[in-house]
């Protein structure tokens, strides 16, 4: 369940703020689990450790963020620090997605 912050009114108590980041933090697991799929699918398609690594893909990654996180209100050095880490972790698993689809290389 997405709460828009323009429609929704703001909360009245710490309880409904809680719950509000609940739900969102429900759709962002949903999400991120959609792209963890993406990710290990991406691994069939990159011949090497370096593909997966992919730093110019990070980097434009990373300036497409700050970009859209300024143009909706999310500081983009939250949006950056989010966003490193999340490729981090899913760099992690894609490499043991390679590792395992190409046991050899």
């Amino acid at each position: 369940m997405m709460f828009d912050v323009s429609t929704t009114p703001p909360p009245t108590s710490l309880a409904e703020v809680r719950e509000r980041i609940d739900a969102i933090d429900s759709d962002l697991v949903r999400l991120l689990a959609q792209r963890q799929s993406l990710v290990r699918a991406a691994a069939s398609f990159k011949a090497d450790d370096q593909a997966v690594r992919a730093p110019d893909r990070v980097a434009q990654v990373i300036a497409s963020v700050r970009d859209r996180a300024v143009s909706s209100g999310l500081d983009p050095a939250v949006a950056e620090a989010v966003w490193r880490a999340m490729i981090a972790a899913f760099i992690e698993v894609e490499l043991a997605e390679h590792k395992h689809a190409n046991p050899k290389a």
